[in-house]
């Protein structure tokens, strides 16, 4: 298997959201986005997959000795071979890269979050961060220049990463952790154990419709902020954005029942949705 069939099955193997919104960009720009979105999943289940934060953070500490190795022109990970490949100036993107590492860094360090300013920072550092990423691989217009994407990238990407949060609610209570912030759930008179022990009420009905609308809220805006020069090259994250808002469309027909399944779209409403965006 070569680096580039590895990132496509770590990524976005077919039938996944992921696979259709990465087809829908230039075929150019389809192997870094690829690999970047690889990227993303490796530091993902670094954080997530692993019970001992201890073998998380020798996980993550040997992902900053790869990055730097990227940086050199000397990887040895299929992902960031791939990358070195691909990237139009992988040294350049360094401190994005390491900057998207340490968000997910979070994920070790805290598992609650008391109020929505402080989720917003792991929603900025990991949402954000990485669309602004892949905002720069798939541009025809912002230099890669390694210190911002787009203007409109961050924002896209933290209303993203805010309805992933909404659609894998039970799934990440499972794990121990609650993405929903303290206060939220007292204002909603809810506890973790109400979320961990799969508990529906109305209570919980109701703090899932407020969570739901503050990430259809932010991909609407989000949504509309991408300019008509950049729509085009930017299919991929407009993609994402379309299935994100089916998703909760979806959650929200089916009672927001997220704590005991993980709601999905089929593959052809997948296809649809993500062909159509624009």
């Amino acid at each position: 298997m070569n680096f580039d069939e590895y990132c496509q099955q770590k990524a976005a193997p077919p039938g996944s959201s992921t696979y259709y919104a990465l087809r829908q960009a230039p075929a150019a720009s389809q192997p870094r986005l690829t690999a970047l979105f690889a990227l993303r999943r490796e530091f993902e289940e670094t954080v997530k997959e692993v019970s001992d934060p201890a073998i998380g953070r020798t996980k993550l500490a040997w992902w900053q000795n790869e990055l730097a190795a990227l940086a050199a022109g000397t990887p040895t990970h299929p992902v960031s071979k791939a990358l070195a490949a691909s990237l139009p100036d992988a040294r350049a993107e360094y401190p994005a890269l390491q900057a998207l590492l340490s968000g997910f860094e979070m994920d070790l360090d805290q598992a609650r979050y008391l109020d929505y300013p402080n989720l917003r920072r792991y929603v900025q550092a990991v949402g954000g961060t990485f669309a602004a990423l892949v905002a720069r691989a798939a541009s025809t217009e912002a230099p890669a220049d390694g210190s911002q994407g787009p203007g409109w990238s961050a924002p896209l990407g933290e209303a993203l990463l805010l309805a992933q949060l909404v659609v894998e609610t039970g799934n990440d209570a499972r794990h121990g952790r609650i993405y929903i912030p303290i206060d939220e759930m007292q204002r909603f008179n809810l506890t973790a154990a109400d979320l961990i022990n799969r508990k529906y009420s109305d209570a919980f009905t109701e703090l899932m419709r407020f969570q739901t609308k503050r990430a259809r809220d932010a991909l609407q805006t989000a949504f509309v902020a991408v300019p008509a020069s950049e729509r085009r090259s930017q299919r991929a994250l407009l993609a994402q954005g379309a299935l994100a808002s089916a998703l909760l469309d979806e959650i929200e027909r089916d009672g927001y029942h997220v704590l005991h399944q993980r709601i999905a779209l089929t593959p052809i409403r997948k296809l649809w949705i993500a062909w159509r965006a624009k």
